[in-house]
Order: structure tokens, then C-alpha cells, then sequence
């Protein structure tokens, strides 16, 4: 190293010990005595000086050099604990403390938020060297310098003396940093309450999660089984959440860390989608909400992959997917109180009291409220309250079913003795009933099973009548070594149409549409069904690709023929693109490969320009 080198490192170093020497603290910052915190913790916060480190990079001897030591700022509004938000920086904290007695002093500082990623605690130790503890949620198992679920940290101040302590904080979710000095027995006694606490918890949640466990087994229920999945999953969430997870690690990553405990809420918010639209009946009473929870389900399961991507840039949507859920919830439980459905009023009781508790616990993470016993464990109590509310829910479900099951016993019996006295004033006339009810039930039988086989909309055959029929005909296909020959049609841009000229205008459209291509199937052993939705197809058995590509020109004419204006469509009325394949079934294929081959001319006739014919 070059001599003037050495000598400005020199004249840095003077520098420093002259300000510290010089003034009893950095502005703005307070010196803490440790010796004035005898029985209850002193808050931090405001006391503290903040160095904020978007580089990641400070090193300790960085933010000790005068440079920076001078950038060090406090914040004596700040509340009891410091809110720095979704940020990727780091923050360095730095803490002058004295011991203004005559004897050594054991103070313990506290960081009460196990969701931090990366706690590091720089303390000078006897010989004015400085030592450090690193550890942190997401930091490998095993690092932290006191065994509780917060970190925390026993310091030793010797007697009159001053230390000035240094910690680096970073998370790759939102940063909030409750700061406190505790003595040593007080917090003893504050640990033993609060793991109390957090017992009572995971003791209900084991409760409910047994007791719903007998009860599925004994009804049978699957409503039971997503209960217990949900408690499990959000108890689970909440221990990571809460840091009292096993110092374990799951393909790499800690069981306490940010990943695991985002992927546990999601799994827990996901079970309780599920809950929530058995619990509400919402594929009954609300489909297009039910399809909407069904996305949310798909949305929590790919948010699983994102977090262990890349979680800091999704941490913060991840919240807000949190909270439209709870309010997409939120409405689909008054939706179904407001329509009478019984268990959606305890439902709603249930939910909004975890809504709150959720609310309270994300809003502390953004730091827009306090952190107190309620927002600390806001979602804890939540939780809890909301498992209690659910039990007297399902107790209620097993209480109706069982009052059903007596009524429907009781009309059984009413029933049976009806038919006796029946039968004692006429047994003939009885057997004439019994044979009308069943030439009745027959027919309804035959009508029932012939509407389960008819589009409701186009009264042509729907899905289930040509997949049975396509599975018939492949067979005979097979048997006797004919081809059979398969044409897919869709109504070119039919969603343009329904959105010009409405609904009812589309529905029209579709029948007419079905009804050209019905009267223009050329044989009674053809089959034209609606697919679903625009899309038709036309099934041909003993017909070859020439003879399935005649059929559907006429088809194509005929649809033609209808004249239906399009005014969305560049041909100025309604058309149809149609993908044609025909095949020999063999060993190796298959219904489905017939059906693909079709489909995928049907792409081709729509990428040639639409209004024709494509064979595959």
C-alpha cells in the first residue's frame, strides 16, 4: 500500500474518534440507558439512527467511516416499530448504549417480527473489536443467538461504559422492524404468556381439525374433510407465519422462511376457496362466482412456483391478491345470506372476523397501522374465531341433516302405511296404479333420457349423444374395417356477432344454423350435434375423406343459403370454417385421434381466411 494511502486512512480514522469524542451522540440520536430498563421493554424506534443501503452492499467498516456515519438519520416520529415497506434495500440501525451503574448489565434487544429474511447484530466486545451474529427467517436453521421465535439478542454492557451496536435488516417482503430492549426476567415472563398464547391457538385448531375428522368419518361428508384441509393449511401458514415452525428445510429452503410461509397462506387461502363454495353452494346458487373461485384456486396453485422464483417482486401482489379474495368472498357470502341460503350467514360471521384479523396483520406489514397485540396476532385471532363460528356451522349442517333424515323417515313410514290401508281396500286397484305409475315412469324414463341426448338451445343432438355415438360407430368402424369420416364446424367470429347484435340475436343465429345443417345431413345414419358453444360437427360412418368433404361443401352452402347478416364478419354475413378428417380405425388409434385431426383442419380452414373447407 502507497504511503499517502495509508495516511488518508490515518487522518479518516482521527477524524472519526475526534466527532465521537467530541459529542455524546450522532444528531438527532439518543443514547439509551440500559440501566433505566428495570421492568418493563423500552421501545426502539424512535431512538435509533437509520442508514438506508439500496446497494445491498454496506459492509460494517462502510457505515463506520465518517462518510456515512454522518448520513445516519432517526426518526422520533416513528411509532414502535419502524415501517420500511415493500423495499430491497437494506437498513442499517445503529444503537448507542450506556450502563451508567458501577456493576455489568444484561439487557436483551429484541426484534419481535420473525418474518424478517436477514438479521445481522455487529456488538464491540471486551476489546473493542466488533463481533457479529447473523441470522434471519430466510438464513439457514440453527443461527439465532437465543432459542425464541422472535430473534433476539443478550447483550452484556459492562459496568460505565458506552457501546454503540450496529444492525443490518433486509426481507424480501415487506420490512417492519419492531425494536426493543428488554430485562432479562421481564421478558422471561413476557416468553412464557406469549407461547401460552400461540398454544391456545394451534390447540383449537388441533381440536376442531379431530372433531371434524369423527364427524367425516361418521357422515361421510366432503365438506368435512375440506374443513380439516383449510384448518390444517392455516394453521400450518400461522406457525410458519409466527416463526414456530421446526428448524428445518425443505429442498434448500428453511421451513421459517418468507417462500415457505407466502406458499403456505396461498395453500391455505386456497383450501378455504374450496370450503367457501361447498359451504355456500355457490355452483347452485352462484355459478358465475363459483367460476371465478375455481380461477382464484388455479391462481393460488401457479402463485406457488412464482414465490419460490422470484419472491420479492411478487410479495407485494401477492397481498393484494389476498385482499381481493377476502372482498370477492366477502361478497359472495352476503350474495348467498341475501338469498336465503342458510349456511351463508354463519359463513359470513366466520369470515368476517378472519377478514378483519387478516386485514389488521396485512395492513401492520405495510405498515398503515400500529403494531400492537391486535395486529400482531390479528390473524391469529382471527383464525381462531373463525374455526369456532365454522364448527357451530357444520354442527348446524349435521343438526339439518339429521332433522331431514327423521322427516324424510317420518314420510317413509306415513308412506308405508298409506300403502297398506291401500292395499287393504284394494289390492287390484292398487296393481293397476302400481302398473300405470310404471308405463308413467317409463315414458318419463324415455323422455328424460332422450333430453339428456338433445341440445336444449338447438333441439340437435348435444355432446353426450355424438361422444356416444362416435364411440359406437368407432367400434363398428373397427370391426368391419370401413372408414368413418369426421367434420368439426365453427360459426366464424361468433363472439363478434354476440357481442353486436346480443344474446338473444346469437341464440337465433345458432338454431337457425342447426337447423340448415340437420335438413341438409344427406343420410339417416349421419349425426349433426352442437359440441358446445359455436362449434358443431357433423359425424359420417362408411364415408371417406372425398365423401365427408362433399358433405360439408353442402353444408357450408346451406349455412351460406341463410343469408344471416354479419356485420363484424369481412364477408358481411354469418360463415362457417369446417376441418374434415377421415380415418380406418387401427390398433393404435383411437376416437380422440380422429377428432384431433379434425380439429386441427378446423384451425387450418380458419387460417386460410375462414368460409371453407380444410381436410387434415
Amino acid at each position: 500500500m502507497r504511503p499517502n494511502c495509508i495516511s488518508r486512512q490515518l487522518l479518516s480514522w482521527l477524524l472519526l474518534i475526534l466527532i465521537l469524542a467530541a459529542r455524546p451522540a450522532w444528531p438527532g440520536e439518543q443514547i439509551v440507558d440500559a440501566a433505566t430498563v428495570t421492568t418493563e421493554p423500552l421501545p426502539l424506534s424512535r431512538v435509533v439512527a437509520i442508514l438506508e443501503d439500496p446497494t445491498q452492499a454496506l459492509t460494517l467498516a462502510d457505515v463506520r467511516s465518517p462518510g456515512l456515519a454522518a448520513r445516519f438519520t432517526s426518526d422520533p416520529s416513528a411509532g414502535n416499530a419502524l415501517a420500511m415497506g415493500f423495499t430491497r434495500s437494506a437498513f442499517w440501525l445503529r444503537l448507542d448504549l450506556r450502563n451508567s451503574t458501577d456493576a455489568p448489565l444484561t439487557r436483551l434487544l429484541v426484534v419481535e417480527n420473525p418474518r424478517i429474511s436477514h438479521v445481522e447484530l455487529h456488538y464491540p466486545d471486551a476489546h473493542g473489536d466488533y463481533r457479529s451474529i447473523i441470522t434471519g427467517s430466510d438464513a439457514p436453521p440453527g443461527n439465532k443467538a437465543y432459542p425464541n421465535r422472535n430473534f433476539v439478542f443478550p447483550l452484556t454492557l459492562p459496568a460505565q461504559t458506552e457501546q454503540v451496536l450496529y444492525l443490518r435488516v433486509q426481507s424480501s417482503i415487506g420490512l417492519l422492524v419492531p425494536l426493543q430492549l428488554w430485562p432479562v426476567k421481564a421478558f422471561h415472563a413476557y416468553e412464557r404468556d406469549d407461547y401460552t398464547g400461540k398454544a391456545w391457538y394451534f390447540g383449537i385448531a388441533a381440536a376442531m381439525m379431530l372433531f371434524n375428522l369423527m364427524l367425516l368419518i361418521a357422515l361421510r361428508d366432503r365438506i368435512y374433510l375440506l374443513y380439516v384441509v383449510f384448518v390444517g393449511c392455516t394453521a400450518s401458514a400461522l406457525a410458519v407465519k409466527n416463526g414456530l415452525a421446526p428448524e428445518w428445510t425443505i429442498a434448500g429452503l428453511p421451513l421459517n422462511s418468507n417462500v415457505v410461509y407466502y406458499s403456505g397462506v396461498s395453500l391455505a387461502l386456497g383450501a378455504l376457496l374450496l370450503f367457501a363454495r361447498h359451504m355456500m353452494q355457490t355452483r347452485r346458487i352462484l355459478p358465475r362466482l363459483d367460476w371465478l373461485l375455481r380461477g382464484l384456486i388455479v391462481l393460488y396453485l401457479l402463485s406457488l412456483p412464482a414465490y419460490i422464483l422470484a419472491l420479492p417482486q411478487f410479495s407485494r401482489a401477492g397481498i393484494m391478491l389476498n385482499f381481493a379474495t377476502a372482498v370477492i368472498i366477502l361478497i359472495g357470502a352476503i350474495v348467498s345470506a341475501c338469498k336465503r341460503q342458510r349456511s351463508a350467514f354463519f359463513f359470513l360471521a366466520a369470515f368476517a372476523l378472519l377478514m378483519l384479523g387478516g386485514a389488521m396483520t396485512s395492513l401492520r406489514a405495510l405498515g398503515i397501522v400500529p403494531t400492537n397485540m391486535f395486529t400482531v396476532d390479528g390473524l391469529q385471532l382471527g383464525s381462531a374465531m373463525e374455526m369456532l363460528v365454522l364448527a357451530f356451522a357444520l354442527a348446524d349442517r349435521f343438526n339439518v341433516m339429521r332433522r331431514d333424515k327423521v322427516r324424510v323417515q317420518e314420510e317413509l313410514i306415513q308412506a308405508q302405511q298409506q300403502l297398506v290401508e291401500n292395499l287393504k281396500t284394494s289390492e287390484h286397484e292398487l296393481e293397476l296404479r302400481v302398473a300405470q305409475r310404471t308405463d308413467e315412469l317409463r315414458e318419463l324414463n324415455s323422455q328424460l333420457e332422450a333430453l339428456s341426448l338433445t341440445d336444449p338451445l338447438t333441439g340437435i343432438a348435444n355432446r353426450r349423444h355424438f361422444d356416444q355415438t362416435l364411440e359406437q360407430e368407432w367400434n363398428r368402424a373397427r370391426r368391419t374395417g370401413q372408414p368413418l369420416a369426421l367434420a368439426v364446424m365453427d360459426v366464424d367470429w361468433f363472439k363478434r356477432y354476440n357481442d353486436h347484435y346480443g344474446h338473444p340475436a346469437g341464440d337465433v343465429c345458432l338454431q337457425r344454423i342447426a337447423e340448415a345443417l340437420s335438413t341438409s345431413a344427406c343420410r339417416s345414419s349421419d349425426l349433426v350435434a352442437r359440441y358446445g358453444g359455436e362449434e358443431f360437427v357433423l359425424l359420417c360412418p362408411a364415408t371417406d375423406l372425398a365423401g365427408i368433404q362433399a358433405m360439408t361443401h353442402k353444408l357450408l352452402q346451406a349455412v351460406q343459403a341463410l343469408d344471416l347478416p354479419h356485420a363484424q364478419s369481412s364477408i358481411g354475413h354469418v360463415t362457417l370454417s369446417i376441418g374434415v378428417a377421415a380415418l380406418t380405425p387401427g390398433r393404435q388409434d383411437s376416437p380422440q385421434t380422429l377428432y384431433e385431426q379434425a380439429d386441427s383442419a378446423l384451425y387450418e380452414a380458419k387460417k386460410q381466411g375462414r368460409n371453407r373447407v380444410a381436410s387434415g
